[in-house]
Parts: structure tokens; C-alpha cells; sequence
């Protein structure tokens, strides 16, 4: 089994609706996020997948979040823009990406294993399915 990882930033702000504390007020983080990709085989070139079109996946999605009021995107309009939901929605977003990827790609087996959100440097959310 192989595993590729790739990070990107982006900064937003966000109030967490229902939480009896400060972060209930809008605040905002610079946050960090780390993705991963399984596969059991490498291409011909020898990758999981291109590390360049990972981190465009990434960015992609990222840019919507990018200088945005989080309460204000989908689905964050209805659900917390918690750290845990952010990482949730970011990991079903690439999982798009890689299955456009693996249609043209001639059916290659690759997933997204994990996503994590880092809020601070010392606080982070990981979403992933199954083991």
C-alpha cells in the first residue's frame, strides 16, 4: 500500500453556533490541511497519483473557503464550520476529484484516506473512513 500527502492554507472566519464559550463570537484561524491518498499499485511513471494535480485538487476546493465567512458556504449554512465538518466536507470534495481522476485514468484503484484540519498548531481535526 502506498500513501501520498499534500498541505495547503487557506484563511477564514467562523462562529461555531450553540457553543457556550468565545468561539461562539466570529473569530478566525489561518488553518493548515493535510490530505492523503491511497493506492496499492503505481502508475507507469511510478506514482500513486501526480503530487501537481493533488495539490490543484486541494487548492480547488480550498479557494472556496479561502477569505470566506465559513457560516456563509454550503453545507456550513445549515452545519457547524467546525474543524471536525471542515475536514469532513474537504475529504468528500477530493473524493469527486479522484473519482473524475480514476474514470479517466482507466479505473486505477486510489482513495482518499484522510484529511486533517489544523486550526491552530496545536489543535487539530482528522476526518477518514473505515481503516
Amino acid at each position: 500500500m502506498y500513501a501520498l500527502t499534500v498541505s495547503a492554507e487557506f484563511a477564514a472566519a467562523h462562529r461555531l453556533r450553540g457553543y457556550a464559550g468565545e468561539c461562539e463570537n466570529l473569530h478566525g484561524h489561518n488553518w493548515k490541511v493535510e490530505a492523503s491518498v491511497v493506492a496499492d499499485s503505481l502508475d507507469d511513471v511510478g506514482f500513486v497519483v501526480d503530487f501537481k494535480d493533488f495539490k490543484k485538487w486541494l487548492n480547488d476546493v480550498l479557494e472556496g473557503l479561502d477569505h470566506r465567512f465559513l457560516n456563509e458556504v454550503e453545507p456550513f449554512t445549515d452545519e457547524n464550520p467546525s474543524s471536525e465538518n471542515i475536514a469532513r466536507f474537504i475529504f468528500h470534495e477530493l473524493r469527486k476529484s479522484l473519482a473524475l481522476y480514476v474514470e479517466k485514468s482507466g479505473g486505477k484503484e486510489i482513495a482518499v484516506r484522510k484529511v486533517t484540519v489544523w486550526e491552530t498548531e496545536r489543535a487539530a481535526a482528522s476526518y477518514y473512513e473505515g481503516e
